[in-house]
């Protein structure tokens, strides 16, 4: 079970006194618990999947910050945010290249029968499953309407 895991890393760092990693360990389980208690209260506990959706929301999350600090000046949060990114995406399965999604998009679109933008939905629909966890979902967003728009 990955939290078992954080919770071993978060000991780990702790003795090690790595501050960075301390810090988003504790963020990460923290988020993890959040989830558990709104999923199903005190004896729910997650799984490996809801870790790892847990996981790519707390990535997300930095990739939207990172894009406000930029905006607003601030290279000191960004560079923060940055390291965080960094090892939390040590902890989410290996990424598909574009080249593996297009493959994706392109079978989904046949077996769709999608033929304009308007069909985006169906196509995200049956390709989203395929994908989860191992595609960033805007990623998978932006190859479909490319695949779609003439």
């Amino acid at each position: 079970m990955k939290k078992q895991l954080f919770q071993e890393e978060l000991k780990k760092a702790m003795l090690a006194r790595d501050g960075l990693k301390t810090s988003v360990l504790r963020m990460l389980l923290s988020a993890i618990n959040y989830y558990e208690i709104n999923k199903g209260g005190a004896g729910y506990e997650a799984t490996d999947e809801d870790v790892t959706s847990v996981i790519e929301k707390e990535v997300k999350q930095r990739r939207d910050s990172i894009e406000q600090f930029k905006a607003g000046g601030r290279q000191d949060l960004v560079n923060k945010e940055t390291a965080e990114l960094k090892l939390l995406d040590t902890y989410l399965p290996e990424q598909m290249s574009n080249e593996e999604i297009k493959k994706l998009v392109i079978e989904a679109i046949k077996v769709t029968c999608a033929t304009s933008i308007q069909d985006m939905g169906k196509v995200m629909g049956a390709l989203m499953p395929k994908v989860k966890g191992k595609a960033d979902g805007s990623l998978v967003s932006k190859i479909v309407k490319e695949e779609l728009t003439p």
